[in-house]
């Protein structure tokens, strides 16, 4: 019960720091627009600028950094826990990179200029990074599988993928031309690209389907964090739980790629954080890991954009802020 009430009130802080962060995001950008009138805006007494501004290019970008900062914060909650392993996220296993492969190749093979998609492929990049998550995850859990799914191999053939896909990337890569290498490599770097409504009700659906199923096996992810043994004593299909949880977060972080692109440690560091806040309670420890993430998120995208005159994409400022505590994790490690 004292749990639950800390929980609560954590998530009380939470839900205000990004109401807040989501109302500054309103205001500032290229265009700046007072907190006035963004109330106005909202009752519907804004001009038409603003109302353009805050409905149809801020309030998406928005959505999708929530969206996104939830999607990844949780897929990397439960990678650490059915891997036993505190340094697992869709980043280090290769799947953001699987995903960053497959939009490169298509835009290879079929020359596509991201500027100049026709609207039959619109969702094309969405798609394909989404396929390439999957692919690559189905890839890494053959090779590490040996009579049962083995953490310690699962977590090595993730990082050794990782670095041959990487390899990959980078040539394929030197063969586009410079308006999609730039295209390209800002999408890689972690640039919430799909800030527009027809990719917010395309993921949407998918996030709301995927997330509430995780949240409902907290039970299931409360006993295999406690080691396969004493979960098959409790009577949990352990290999298949395991796997079943696994795609659940592949599954997500492939949405969180396709709209967010090669997003990396957010995965990694929410959980940590929201552990030392609520504990490893699952039904606990999955929101608040979450509301950490769309919080990052939104900070780091706000950043991006405002801390210089350069847009820096929010991925990047995602790695600055977390390099220093994904080192200080792997000091740590035994």
């Amino acid at each position: 019960m004292r749990q639950q009430k800390r929980a609560k009130l954590i998530w009380t802080m939470l839900s205000f720091l990004i109401i807040a962060a989501c109302f500054i995001s309103f205001n500032i950008g290229t265009v700046s627009i007072s907190p006035l009138e963004v109330w106005q805006t909202i009752i519907g007494q804004g001009t038409p600028k603003q109302e353009l501004i805050l409905f149809d290019i801020r309030l998406p970008a928005i959505i999708l950094a929530l969206m996104v900062g939830t999607g990844m914060a949780i897929s990397g909650a439960v990678l650490q826990t059915v891997t036993r392993n505190e340094l697992a996220e869709p980043g280090i296993l290769g799947i953001n990179a699987g995903a960053g492969l497959t939009v490169v190749l298509y835009i290879t093979l079929f020359q596509g200029s991201l500027s100049n998609m026709s609207l039959l492929s619109t969702f094309a990049m969405p798609f394909f990074a989404f396929l390439g998550a999957m692919l690559t995850a189905v890839l890494i859990l053959f090779l590490s599988w040996k009579q049962g799914l083995h953490t310690i191999r699962l977590l090595l053939t993730g990082i050794g993928i990782n670095a041959g896909i990487t390899a990959i990337l980078t040539a394929l890569q030197l063969r586009l031309n410079p308006h999609d290498f730039m295209k390209a490599l800002t999408w890689l770097s972690g640039d919430l690209w799909a800030t527009q409504w027809k990719y917010v009700w395309a993921l949407a659906p998918w996030f709301i389907l995927l997330i509430p199923l995780i949240i409902y096996k907290s039970h299931a992810l409360n006993v295999l964090h406690l080691g396969p043994l004493v979960s098959t004593g409790l009577g949990i299909r352990t290999e298949r739980e395991r796997l079943t949880l696994i795609v659940l977060a592949v599954a997500l972080a492939g949405l969180g790629v396709a709209a967010g692109g090669g997003i990396a440690f957010l995965g990694l560091i929410s959980p940590h954080i929201a552990r030392k806040l609520v504990g490893p309670k699952h039904q606990y420890l999955l929101p608040t890991a979450a509301m950490i993430g769309s919080l990052i998120l939104i900070l780091a995208d706000m950043l991006g954009k405002n801390l210089l005159k350069v847009d820096i994409p929010a991925g990047i400022i995602v790695s600055l802020l977390s390099a220093p505590y994904f080192i200080y994790l792997l000091l740590k490690t035994k």
